[in-house]
């Protein structure tokens, strides 16, 4: 037997979010529908919305209502450093840690070749133009640490220190109030690399 149209449509339009395969889509399917269509409208008119009135911020490419971000636009911040993340998450941890009071440029992604994701993808020009706007001193680069991280973080260094940008990447190591005992062995390499005087 097969599901009404509809309700393959709606099966098969929650297949979009990550990790969600075909049998998690029809569990949540048929439990908005049966258990919770309250939940399941306001899912709908906070998606329309969130369609209709969220787009990106010219100057840092986050998730903006405006043309300018909050953040861009506040006199409070280092318009002299801009540190680069890959997603509006990543933005969101480094303000919560309210040690960086400086600007912010947002790729929406990482160089990843084999799902196709290339410079053009994640808004390099963007940020070449944002880097060389005259008020930049430093660009701090604060992409994960994961093999397309590093990738995208070497990629956009050569870009910038070819335009005479001064480039950092953050520092790894071990994790604040960690045990040398419990930290695994690349970790603990990186932290011995990555020692500072003090």
């Amino acid at each position: 037997m097969k599901n009404p149209p509809a309700l393959e449509q709606l099966i098969e339009s929650l297949r979009c979010l990550p990790g969600v395969g075909p049998k998690s889509a029809q569990r949540m399917a048929y439990y908005l529908l049966q258990r919770d269509r309250q939940g399941a409208n306001s899912l709908s008119i906070a998606l329309d919305n969130a369609l209709q009135v969220v787009g990106h911020c010219r100057l840092c490419n986050t998730f903006s209502e405006q043309p300018v971000c909050a953040l861009c636009d506040s006199p409070q911040r280092d318009n002299s450093v801009l540190c680069v993340v890959e997603m509006p998450t990543d933005l969101i941890m480094l303000e919560n840690t309210r040690a960086y009071h400086g600007m912010y440029f947002v790729l929406m992604g990482r160089l990843s070749p084999l799902d196709g994701i290339g410079p053009k993808e994640i808004h390099l020009d963007k940020l070449i133009k944002r880097a060389q706007s005259g008020h930049v001193q430093e660009v701090i680069l604060a992409t994960n640490y994961t093999v397309e991280g590093d990738a995208t973080a070497h990629y956009i260094s050569e870009l910038l220190r070819a335009r005479d940008i001064k480039v950092s990447r953050i520092a790894r190591g071990m994790p604040m109030g960690g045990e040398i005992e419990y930290v695994d062995t690349g970790t603990l390499a990186q932290a011995m690399l990555e020692r500072r005087n003090v």
